[in-house]
């Protein structure tokens, strides 16, 4: 056996399932070694979008998954997906593959300071020094990625030892699954006192929450107590986003107006406007459910911190509940509030989404697919309009069944995060709605789509340009504004190139069939969707960053 099969063995009695990557000198024979141990692997077209798929994959299972890179050019392009991992707190693994031990330091072949480089963003990251030691360096990965705040490792292998003979390695058994410790019991019962005092309560679910899976805790408690809630993009989900405690219509005034807030597996980072007046109230109080300790109290000062896992300390706040039972009244002054916001905006979206007009506008596009979209399909979203948009008029029924840009704000994950959850899962249909821009990134990735058979639809929602476009380019195409791309560019060609179909739309007659026959079709699928190129958001009451000046 060699040190290949031996890396590969290590990762699967650690419970890795899911490898991506782009092989070369010195990692191929690692890649057969996946496939022969019994690990799925899934060739890409570039770097980045696999460490994204990687990423994704350990959100999915909790179990990391694996960007396998060449060294030099192919860990730097890695490294991307390892920063989103960590931004999020995802659980992957970077394998990458170095210059042999004696080229360091002459100018070996792709040479490169990986390891330091990588370091930043990782919560271990070291080198094989010996076979030896494969084993256990993998136990330590995969240990160090799922326990406590999860998060990205690094494993680097010099060329020279990849196929080094092994012999007689030892199999460690599979680390410990996740502890689920439970919050300090006198600030559980502190804060459940806030909220049963509250007269403007408010829960935010985070995907903290999703990747705790503790949708059963979060959905008995808001069901207990008829606390409002509200949702992260990412924690979409973890109750249906047709509940009727759902707030979501009515985001802006519900954190404006709380007076006591939950946080559960969320962070009061850009995402949330870092708690602070003008959208929140300067006298807010903050119940915050974290894994990390580091994070409680950040930007807001905790009124009670409960640090915990948040399945754990959900069921904590139940057993409380249970003792000494409340309930935030209904009617009440408070829901009142909220459901008129609720309503003025529902009634601004739906006006939009009736005009049915050449070129069509986002809200019109985005109903329709809405009414079309399977109960339990996957949805990825990336974009500026595409996203913030699409997050308000696509429902997710299901957790951890949302995927995009997350906390970093990346661009240039939907490929990446396509191909993950529909390895995941084959049983569902996954969605990737993209603006045109979002797209390119890493178009080239509907090849792995179409080799793998997976059948992702890609609904492209295409204004010509980033932000806003133009209908035509100027005669000298170096007058364009930098937001312009090519107008009316046939992206759905991309699909029929490699086996796949793609349809363009530019009429509301063209939408429905198109986007009916990609979403029941069994290969993969683009409806590229020509929009008004000057077509934007509904006017917000505060804008979607809070700047510094502000704070």
């Amino acid at each position: 056996s060699s040190a290949a099969v031996a890396l590969c063995q290590a990762l699967q009695a650690q419970g890795v399932g899911y490898m991506f990557g782009v092989v070369g000198i010195p990692i191929v024979e690692v890649a057969f070694a996946a496939q022969m141990v019994g690990i799925k692997y899934y060739g890409f077209r570039n770097e980045q979008a696999a460490s994204y798929a990687a990423g994704a994959v350990g959100y999915l299972t909790g179990r990391p998954g694996v960007c396998l890179c060449v060294s030099g050019p192919g860990a730097i392009h890695g490294l991307a997906g390892l920063a989103n991992a960590w931004a999020n707190c995802w659980p992957m693994i970077l394998l990458a593959g170095t210059n042999d031990a004696d080229h360091d330091g002459r100018g070996g072949f792709q040479e490169c300071p990986q390891l330091q480089s990588c370091s930043t963003y990782t919560k271990f990251a070291a080198r094989v020094d010996s076979v030896e030691r494969i084993p256990f360096l993998i136990e330590k990965c995969v240990r160090s990625a799922i326990h406590g705040r999860p998060g990205a490792v690094y494993l680097e292998i010099p060329g020279h030892l990849v196929n080094e003979t092994v012999t007689n390695l030892p199999t460690l058994p599979p680390c410990a699954p996740p502890s689920r410790p439970q919050a300090d019991p006198s600030k559980v019962a502190q804060a459940a006192g806030a909220l049963r005092d509250a007269q403007c309560p408010l829960v935010i679910i985070g995907k903290g929450c999703a990747y705790a899976r503790a949708e059963g805790e979060a959905r008995q408690f808001l069901e207990a107590t008829q606390l409002p809630y509200l949702a992260t993009p990412m924690g979409k989900g973890v109750l249906p986003d047709d509940h009727p405690l759902s707030m979501a219509p009515a985001r802006a005034t519900a954190l404006k107006q709380a007076d006591v807030i939950l946080l559960v597996g969320a962070r009061l980072n850009w995402m949330l406007h870092f708690g602070m007046a003008p959208r929140y109230r300067s006298d807010v109080k903050v119940l915050q459910i974290d894994i990390c300790a580091e994070e409680l109290g950040d930007n807001v000062g905790d009124h009670v911190p409960l640090l915990g896992d948040a399945k754990a300390v959900l069921q904590q706040l139940l057993q409380a509940h249970n003792q000494q039972s409340f309930a935030h009244p209904c009617p009440s002054p408070w829901r009142h509030t909220l459901a008129t916001a609720a309503s003025k905006n529902i009634n601004t979206v739906a006006a939009m989404a009736r005009q049915a007009e050449v070129p069509m506008n986002y809200y019109y596009v985005l109903d329709v697919v809405r009414r079309l979209l399977p109960e339990n399909c996957i949805i990825v979203s990336e974009g500026a309009n595409s996203m913030d948009i699409g997050r308000t008029m696509l429902p997710n029924l299901l957790p951890r069944h949302r995927l995009d840009e997350g906390t970093f704000g990346t661009m240039g994950v939907g490929m990446g995060f396509a191909i993950a959850a529909a390895a995941v899962h084959p049983d569902k249909k996954v969605v990737a709605v993209e603006g045109d821009s979002a797209f390119g990134f890493s178009g080239m990735e509907v090849e792995v789509m179409c080799r793998y058979r997976l059948p992702v639809t890609i609904i492209i929602l295409n204004n010509n340009g980033i932000y806003q476009g133009l209908a035509a380019l100027p005669d000298d195409p170096l007058d364009a504004p930098p937001l312009a791309l090519l107008p009316n560019a046939h992206y759905e060609k991309i699909a029929d190139a490699f086996g796949g179909k793609g349809y363009f739309v530019v009429t509301p007659d063209e939408l429905a069939p198109a986007l009916t026959a990609a979403l029941h079709s069994d290969m993969p699928t683009i409806v590229n969707i020509m929009l008004d190129p000057s077509g934007t958001r509904k006017k917000q009451e505060f804008e979607w960053l809070t700047r510094s000046a502000k704070l």
